[in-house]
């Protein structure tokens, strides 16, 4: 059974509506994972996936902790399709949960993807959040949302990138819209809520007191009781296309705005430097963002 975290949604089959019009059939993918400790290693005990998410696990580098990737089988989402991830991170254990491409968002013809995910990480718990970037097409309609539940003691390092178009093809996000939000709690209390709201997508990206016309921007979250003695860390690998602050107490944040391709590059160099100081892991990128 999924978790009763998530709502359930209309059948899938396409159906005409009273006026005619034939209602789609949309994607519904769902993945949930729970990771235990076994000794000296952290396993995973549970896994439910239904198409097309798909969780693959390929074998972790030496010294790295288990890697689940988290693969969108249809090969991008359009409008009315949703995806939701939960995963837990049980005591003592360290996992790491990324995907293995871009995620991309066509246009819609009217109702908005979902994207809705579910971290959480139990006492003495380490959890990497570190999925490649998200691709609006032009006409996208994204409504997100992440929510965290932390143990007191527990520590999280959570990435995400969003592309404004396809850059390659010349192509902005000036249509659509975008909904993007963040809800960080600690010991059952909120902690840090964020949200990015995009309803002209044009205007806003064009504005040179918004976006200033930047192509992609990218948020990256550490949570742990030690985050305030890291911001120099951060600060060092936010590097010149970044700024690094502390919001809340435990919080500390890095967020990219720029052309597409430096701010992915920022990202990617950042995370390997966090990762060997932060959370005493291998200094690498998960293998998957560069194979």
């Amino acid at each position: 059974m999924t978790s009763a975290l998530f709502e359930s949604l209309p059948p899938a089959r396409a159906q005409p509506s009273s006026e005619g019009a034939v209602r789609h059939q949309r994607a519904d993918g769902v993945a949930e994972l729970r990771f235990e400790r076994r000794g000296e290693r952290s396993v995973l005990r549970h896994l439910y996936q239904s198409a097309p998410l798909r969780v693959l696990f390929p074998q972790p580098e030496m010294g790295e902790p288990p890697l689940a990737a988290l693969v969108n089988t249809a090969g991008g989402l359009a409008g009315g399709d949703r995806l939701r991830v939960e995963a837990r991170a049980c005591a003592a254990t360290t996992a790491t949960l990324c995907t293995p491409a871009a995620e991309k968002l066509y246009r819609s013809l009217g109702p908005e993807t979902r994207i809705d995910s579910a971290l959480h990480a139990e006492p003495g718990a380490t959890l990497e959040w570190l999925p490649q970037e998200t691709i609006l097409f032009d006409g996208a309609r994204l409504r997100r949302r992440l929510d965290v539940d932390l143990a007191p003691d527990a520590k999280l390092l959570a990435a995400e990138m969003l592309v404004f178009g396809r850059t390659a093809r010349g192509e902005q996000f000036r249509q659509g819209s975008l909904h993007d939000s963040w809800r960080l709690r600690v010991g059952g209390r909120l902690r840090w809520a964020d949200a990015l709201r995009l309803a002209e997508p044009g205007e806003a990206l064009a504005d040179r007191f918004g976006f200033g016309g930047a192509g992609a921007f990218a948020t990256l979250l550490y949570a742990a009781p030690d985050a305030t003695a890291h911001l120099p860390a951060l600060r060092e690998a936010a590097g010149p296309l970044g700024a690094a602050t502390l919001p809340r107490e435990g919080v500390a944040l890095i967020r990219w705005l720029g052309p597409s391709a430096p701010v992915r590059a920022a990202l990617a160099a950042a995370i390997p430097s966090l990762r060997a100081a932060l959370l005493g892991l291998p200094p690498l990128l998960p293998r998957l963002w560069t194979s």
